[in-house]
């Protein structure tokens, strides 16, 4: 699963970005408290890479992102960069200006940088329109897309300016995504084990499936997990399930073992009555839950079995909580996990916001080997398919 693409620090290295207009689409789509306060600024960081290396070659440098869902055409001071901005230039010791109006023109001199507002205030952005992105690409020499976040989508400034700019590339961040994901998929070191959780199968389902054809051990959690344990004919009680989809989970199985691979099924799991930060847990077998339980967590000997596969795994690949790790009680199996995954000598990848959440919560975030920062983009590249923000990127390259 590997694509060629140019690479930004292969044009700054050999003196391409010198006295040109640099371009870069970034991820700075970061979460804000109801005041506009910035309360993770990760993306932020992130993205200083791939600006400095243009500066530092001497380029005129132009970012822009997206924050929030805008409606397009009429940008609202809630939706605007003016905070990222503020945040951008204190990291970097810099001034950073913010440009409004900015597709018919944007004036940046060589080590400069300037913020292009939230580009999805622009008519056309989501719709991957060709008279913007036309328009877009007028305004640079080069091209850089830095969001692996948002690779999954074709749209004007992920997609459609890479079309028509002069020379289009990928930045450190998104280069780097691709290098790790594809180290994990295309060639993985045995045995490999994927860790799919969350709260439904549907929205996983075709990565439940396209995985199932590729790994040894297909781990389940959450209410994922809770169908794939209605499939077995164990009870389950008033647990978040889909039993529509039981069939779906007995296929996954049955496509596992016809390999020689499996789907580990819980033994053991911890209930409560309610949903709530100050329910009682209580661990009891699989064959114990009552019709009034709902599950909210895997079981110790669960999370122990787990542990151990971990630790034989080649390769793991991570997306989703085991359990409902944001109240302590229901959180030892996501804990064990997490500890287990950092402990493991594999190539460990995890994405996927609540992943992230977990890994940080548990202070492993130095032990896994890569973390992606892309949710719907990472889930999409394991199922296998072509990211259209990737995919254009590869075709300029080999033009």
């Amino acid at each position: 699963m590997t694509t060629s693409f140019i690479r930004l620090a292969d044009l700054a290295a050999s003196g391409q970005l010198h006295g040109k207009r640099v371009f870069i689409r970034a991820d700075l789509n970061v979460p804000q408290d109801e005041a506009g306060n910035i309360t993770d600024d990760t993306r932020i960081r992130a993205s200083i890479p791939a600006i400095a290396l243009a500066l530092n070659a001497g380029a005129a440098v132009m970012v822009t992102s997206h924050l929030g869902r805008p409606t397009e055409g009429e940008l609202t001071p809630e939706d605007s960069l003016a905070p990222i901005a503020e945040r951008l230039a204190s990291l970097m010791q810099r001034e950073i200006s913010l440009k409004t109006d900015w597709v018919n023109g944007v004036v940046v001199a060589a080590g400069q940088v300037v913020l292009l507002e939230n580009c999805r205030g622009n008519k056309g952005e989501k719709k991957n329109s060709d008279e913007l992105a036309q328009k877009m690409a007028a305004l640079c020499d080069i091209y850089v897309n830095d969001a692996f976040g948002t690779a999954h989508r074709a749209e004007a400034t992920t997609h459609g300016i890479a079309k028509y700019a002069k020379l289009s590339c990928a930045g450190p961040l998104l280069a780097a995504e691709l290098d790790a994901l594809g180290a994990a998929l295309a060639n993985p070191k045995r045995p490999m084990v994927a860790i799919v959780a969350g709260s439904k199968v549907s929205t996983k389902l075709t990565i439940l499936k396209s995985l199932a054809a590729k790994v040894d051990q297909l781990v389940v959690g959450g209410g994922i997990a809770n169908t794939f344990l209605l499939a077995q004919g164990l009870p389950i009680g008033k647990s978040l399930a889909e039993p529509d989809l039981v069939a779906n989970a007995k296929e996954i199985i049955n496509m596992m073992a016809a390999r020689g691979a499996s789907v580990p099924i819980p033994t053991d799991v911890v209930c409560g009555k309610a949903f709530s930060a100050s329910e009682p847990a209580v661990t009891k077998t699989v064959a114990d839950v009552t019709a009034d339980d709902m599950i909210f967590d895997i079981g110790p000997n669960t999370a122990a079995a787990l542990a151990t596969i971990m630790q034989q795994a080649g390769t793991i690949v991570w997306n989703g909580p085991v359990g409902v790790f944001e109240f302590d009680q229901f959180g030892g199996g996501t804990k064990t996990l997490a500890e287990a995954v950092a402990a493991s000598n594999a190539f460990s990848i995890a994405g996927g916001g609540d992943t992230l959440a977990a890994i940080a919560k548990y202070g492993i975030t130095d032990k896994v080997s890569y973390i992606s920062t892309g949710g719907g983009a990472f889930l999409e590249f394991l199922e296998g398919k072509s990211l259209p923000a990737v995919e254009i990127l590869h075709q300029r390259a080999i033009e």
